[in-house]
């Protein structure tokens, strides 16, 4: 069974998981232009939760994420991934051509495949988040 952590890896998680994952949202935004994306912005921030989760364990891992199941993630994940697709549909143009907006409030340019990288981000925090946690779980009932 894994024992929760130490005091050093207590206050490193901590102090951690909020910039891993400023850094992953950083990272999925700047995909489109430079390295990054949401697979491993995805990735960075599972990181961040699975740090968290073997300092602390499952239930208090649980408690950040405050009721939403990996499972829903993943879920949401894939259907952000499919609504995607269809402004092309409503534009007249090919299957899965990129649109943009301009958000004029804050200059910001949203796009489907900004979207898309969401729902993919979504899906690898889901899945990695879920199997750590599986594993912890059926580790923790051996004796």
């Amino acid at each position: 069974m894994v024992k929760s952590g130490t005091i050093i890896l207590n206050t490193a998680a901590r102090f951690l998981m909020p910039l891993q994952l400023m850094f992953s949202i950083f990272l999925l935004l700047r995909g489109h232009d430079e390295p990054g994306g949401g697979f491993i912005a995805g990735l960075v921030a599972a990181g961040a939760f699975t740090l968290y989760l073997l300092a602390f364990g499952v239930s208090a891992t649980k408690e950040v994420l405050r009721m939403v199941d990996p499972r829903d993630l993943i879920g949401v994940g894939l259907l952000l991934g499919m609504i995607s697709v269809v402004p092309a549909w409503f534009m007249g143009q090919p299957f899965l051509t990129a649109q943009w907006w301009t958000i004029p409030v804050i200059d910001f340019k949203a796009s489907t495949p900004l979207i898309f990288d969401i729902g993919v981000y979504l899906a690898v925090l889901g899945a990695v988040i879920g199997m750590v946690m599986a594993l912890m779980e059926v580790d923790k009932d051996e004796p």
